[in-house]
């Protein structure tokens, strides 16, 4: 049975892996990700959710050398979001319509505070990288 568990896990683990590389940017193309219940893709790659107007999770502590890959999962024709830095020019997306997604690459330690521009008073999130 602990095989049989072990083994579910590790397809999963693939196909999510395979929706998350097979995708491009631009609209539509986020749905897969969506549908997807993990964060974790690998060890270098983590998703975050954009939906009900909130980063999901809010909080992501990933390892040095990660991408963080954010994709708007509200249903459309919700306005768009964006994930920017709270430290001027170390990321900031461009408006994510539903279904479109932005990423980012952590190379150095540190606490990276985020918000979406238009929702700024309630839309926050970190990535923390020890």
């Amino acid at each position: 049975m602990k095989r049989l568990i072990v083994g579910v896990l590790a397809l999963g683990a693939i196909a999510a892996a395979a929706c998350f590389s097979e995708r491009g940017s631009g609209p539509g193309t986020g749905a897969a990700e969506c549908q997807v219940p993990v964060t974790v893709i690998d060890s270098l790659h983590y998703i975050v959710a954009i939906r009900d107007f909130g980063f999901h999770p809010d909080t992501l502590h990933v390892p040095t050398g990660a991408t963080v890959t954010w994709i708007n999962c509200e249903t459309p024709p919700q306005e768009p979001h964006t994930t920017t830095s709270d430290t001027t020019g170390i990321w900031s997306s461009t408006d994510l319509n539903p279904g479109d997604r932005f990423s980012h690459t952590f190379a150095t330690p540190g606490s990276y505070p985020y918000h979406c521009i238009p929702h700024e008073a309630f839309m926050r999130g970190a990535i923390i990288v020890p």
